[in-house]
């Protein structure tokens, strides 16, 4: 895969290795086409999921959910590659990675694998964290900009 040109990447194996958070997600009947591989727009439904149960285990999701909060998140931008066909019924682990941190924003970073341990796709997208009632940026915290670069633990 050494030999991919995708922007947001530099050495893919070394990419590969940062990653050490995954949702499973199994390709349902209807996330595929008439040619039975999985429909182009799925990757960012999958991306959604990896993304909220990665904020869900670092305690974001809670935050943002409670009465109290003043933040919201919300996806400036997203794009995704696609690598390898990947078909009903397959397994995949998506994994997700915080590649960035701004000053309320994040880039996040992800990565489709099959149970071949093949990648079938990779995608990146900028998520900030809103004031609700203002609708400007709003600052992470020393706490969530540590929360964001320290590695998390696998989960099934």
């Amino acid at each position: 895969m050494s030999n991919l040109k995708i922007p947001y990447i530099n050495n893919f194996e070394e990419w590969k290795k940062e990653f050490d958070f995954y949702h499973p997600v199994k390709i349902r009947f209807s996330e595929t086409d008439l040619f039975g591989h999985m429909n182009n727009t799925v990757p960012f439904i999958y991306f959604e999921q990896a993304r909220i149960e990665f904020f869900k285990h670092l305690g974001f999701m809670q935050n943002w959910l409670g009465p109290a909060s003043q933040a919201i998140p919300v996806v400036a931008n997203l794009q995704c590659d696609f690598l390898k066909q990947a078909f009903f019924d397959e397994n995949l682990k998506v994994y997700v990675k915080a590649d960035s941190v701004g000053n309320s924003s994040v880039d996040i970073h992800y990565l489709g694998m099959n149970e071949k341990e093949q990648p079938v796709f990779s995608g990146r997208g900028t998520m900030v964290q809103m004031d609700k009632k203002s609708g400007k940026g709003l600052a992470w915290t020393e706490e969530q900009k540590e929360l964001f670069i320290r590695p998390a633990v696998k989960m099934d």
